[in-house]
């Protein structure tokens, strides 16, 4: 497979993941190797890693707590202390191998220790494989706040080896899964239905593929998220308020980002269809795509208004107004969007009918 080249890295896949990662290592000589990991990702995913790392470097595997909870600063704060208490120096490397929350918060502690050492991306999740590792997007949350702390800084490659696919479940696969159908949506319809034909999980490898190839088209357009790469948000907006919402209620189960993104998703197809020009019936087809994969999430009035209190912290948000992207048709966006407080509460009312 192909590798796909972005401003100032690539995207490597499968076997020759491996074989680019071994040659950079080798020329780079690096003064030490840090690979952060989950708790999972240390069980599941690093020994056959490290199997496929030929060399004699100086290694330090790092283990955070698993979960978005611990996508914080206070588990930055750990890690640094960490790195300085193992003599990391500006000539260490830091590989990130995990789902979306160790590429994000491992890209940030690197980015910002000692004003930045390099960092590898290695997503083990589908979510982080075409969505959270490709783009340079770092950070953590702020409390419940998604993603409030961060910077834009690139890896040195990203490599995604799919055979880390095996060790999820299946309700990370559909999560992952939705950022590819919002792929389709913002961006090329003819995959969009192809996906909607998607039904066994074994077979991804060509759709990631596909996946990285929109998301890293959009963000060499626009890599510091001015104008295009907003697109990237669709749903996310009322998806973030959802998942942040969630998170910190004690009364909901928590919703893995996918499965908030859906959401958001057939509520911005709503707002779409009321101010952007989105057909009635491609409205209703997504619609019936997410609640036939996801299921439907069950809000109270007072869950919706205490969901609505979270945009006025979305990133899009400019001169106190709340920015949506919303769809003119599938494969097809409009950004920055203004979306009065009757038509929110509307959109909810669609997704309960």
């Amino acid at each position: 497979m192909q590798s796909v080249s972005a401003n100032t890295y690539s995207v490597h896949f499968n076997d020759k993941a491996y074989t680019e990662l071994n040659t950079h290592l080798e020329k780079a000589n690096y003064s030490k190797v840090f690979i952060l990991v989950d708790e999972n990702t240390h069980q599941h995913c690093l020994p056959s890693f490290m199997s496929q790392i030929f060399g004699d470097y100086n290694y330090e595997i790092i283990e955070i707590e698993e979960g978005e909870i611990n996508k914080t600063i206070e588990t930055c704060v750990q890690v640094w202390h960490v790195l300085s208490e193992l003599d990391a120096d500006r000539k260490s490397v830091m590989i990130n191998l995990g789902g979306g929350v160790i590429t994000d918060l491992g890209g940030f502690v690197a980015s910002t220790f000692k004003r930045g050492i390099d960092f590898i991306n290695v997503p083990t999740t589908l979510l982080s494989m075409v969505d959270a590792s490709v783009g340079g997007k770092t950070g953590v949350d702020l409390g419940s706040l998604k993603n409030q702390v961060g910077v834009i800084n690139l890896p040195k490659m990203v490599l995604v080896i799919s055979s880390f696919l095996e060790t999820l479940e299946e309700r990370q696969l559909h999560s992952g899964f939705a950022e590819m159908l919002k792929h389709g949506l913002i961006r090329d319809k003819k995959y969009w239905n192809e996906l909607n034909l998607v039904s066994d999980f074994n077979k991804l490898d060509e759709f990631i593929y596909d996946s990285v190839v929109i998301k890293n088209d959009v963000v060499m357009q626009d890599p510091t998220e001015q104008n295009l790469r907003k697109i990237l948000n669709y749903g996310h907006t009322l998806g973030h308020a959802v998942e942040s919402y969630f998170l910190e209620s004690e009364s909901h189960k928590t919703l893995l980002h996918g499965e908030a993104i859906a959401v958001g998703m057939v509520l911005e197809a709503y707002l779409s269809n009321k101010l952007t020009g989105l057909s009635d019936d491609s409205l209703n087809a997504i619609k019936k795509t997410f609640i036939n994969r996801y299921g439907k999430v069950s809000f109270t009035d007072e869950d919706i208004k205490n969901i609505l209190t979270y945009l006025k912290f979305d990133k899009k948000n400019s001169h106190g107004n709340i920015n949506f992207v919303l769809l003119k048709t599938i494969g097809e966006c409009q950004i920055d969007v203004i979306v009065s407080e009757d038509l929110l509460y509307k959109s909810f009312a669609y997704y309960k009918v």
